[in-house]
């Protein structure tokens, strides 16, 4: 049987924190360099592509 390759995993490791750290810091200059109200992190599922939130209709189930 082959013994684990630790500093492979250790390296592994290290890049996927970097990558994480590195797509933080973009996304906090994006937030940073964007207007007021045109960042969304997530966008709300509900909600139209314009943003605007559906109204509720009694005619529709």
């Amino acid at each position: 049987m082959a013994t684990p390759n630790y500093n492979y995993e250790k390296r592994q490791r290290e890049l996927a924190k970097k990558k994480k750290k590195e797509e933080k810091l973009r996304e906090r200059e994006t937030r940073k360099t964007a207007p007021d109200g045109e960042f969304e992190q997530d966008p709300d599922h509900a909600q139209n592509p314009d943003g605007v939130s559906p109204a509720a209709r009694p005619d529709q189930v």
